[in-house]
């Protein structure tokens, strides 16, 4: 009799990861040009019919516009991170947040214990027009998904030993009796597509995080759903800003490029792996519990 083969529960959460996809914003047109493919690039339409292919039945149905494709994209990217992460507690115990960022809401990264002191910033720029002329939007960061702890209560900290006291660690973020605001863990871009002005927004987003915290730096990641790795390389390769990318389907990518038979497109994509610069969306979860 043939054994049974049961899935994980990761693989069952990709696998719905897709689905929800496949029923939204990954569609192809009436001429069979995937949503998510560049329509006047032939590599791209190429590769992304073979990622297509491998994850699903094909489904027909009108292209959405960009705006409307990316903020289902982070919906569902938003999902997916809430239903694996929070399965991850007996690795990383904590009162965890998830959040879509809606409407590019530029006071959201404020609430933030690390970046509290930008409301000030923004305050002060407002009153001085030279002092806003000087900052520019160097302090403007607006993450798609927000990922955050909450601060804990003695209580918790001392459930197994009496380790705090009000005369020790008194200034320490994670205590809530010192500090009542959240601390942000991770800030996540999601990219349906990629294109020159969106690489360099998202980067710049990234060293924004980097230059303008104070204290603990969050993990700042993109997943994307790009078919073509010329263009994920844009956003992937090089080091210091992004920690790393996720792709929506990256099996099926490599898969898809193969067929394609481009040396090109191949060594690219082995580049941005090996390098450990591009992972699959599967990864995400397991590399924030870090």
């Amino acid at each position: 009799m043939k054994k049974r083969t049961t899935k994980s529960a990761f693989d069952k959460a990709r696998r719905g990861f897709h689905a929800t996809l496949l029923e939204t914003v990954l569609l192809s047109d009436d001429r069979g040009i995937p949503t998510n493919a560049d329509k006047d690039s032939a590599a791209s339409v190429a590769i992304a019919k073979g990622i297509l292919s491998r994850l699903g039945p094909e489904t027909i149905g009108m292209r959405l516009a960009g705006q409307t494709s990316g903020s289902k994209f982070e919906e569902v990217c938003r999902n997916y991170i809430e239903l694996t992460f929070r399965q991850l507690g007996h690795l990383r115990p904590g009162s965890w947040g998830i959040k879509l960022v809606g409407q590019r809401n530029r006071s959201e990264i404020a609430k933030y214990e690390q970046y509290e002191h930008l409301i000030a910033l923004e305050m002060a720029a407002k009153r001085d027009p030279d002092l806003a002329a000087a900052l520019g939007s160097d302090y403007t960061i607006t993450p798609d998904i927000v990922v955050w702890r909450e601060p804990e209560r003695d209580d918790v900290i001392n459930s197994e030993k009496n380790l705090v006291d009000q005369t020790i660690a008194t200034r320490a973020s994670l205590r809530k009796l010192y500090n009542p605001s959240p601390l942000l863990h991770a800030s996540i871009s999601c990219k349906w597509t990629i294109r020159s002005d969106r690489v360099q927004n998202a980067r710049s987003e990234a060293l924004n995080l980097m230059r303008n915290r104070k204290g603990h730096l969050p993990h700042i990641v993109a997943v994307i759903a790009e078919p073509l790795p010329s263009r994920i390389a844009s956003i992937a390769l090089g080091t210091g800003d992004i920690d790393c990318v996720y792709h929506f389907a990256l099996p099926e990518l490599i898969a898809a490029v193969e067929d394609y038979d481009s040396d090109v497109a191949s060594d690219i994509l082995k580049i941005m792996i090996d390098g450990k610069r591009l992972k699959d969306i599967s990864d995400l979860p397991l590399d924030l519990a870090i």
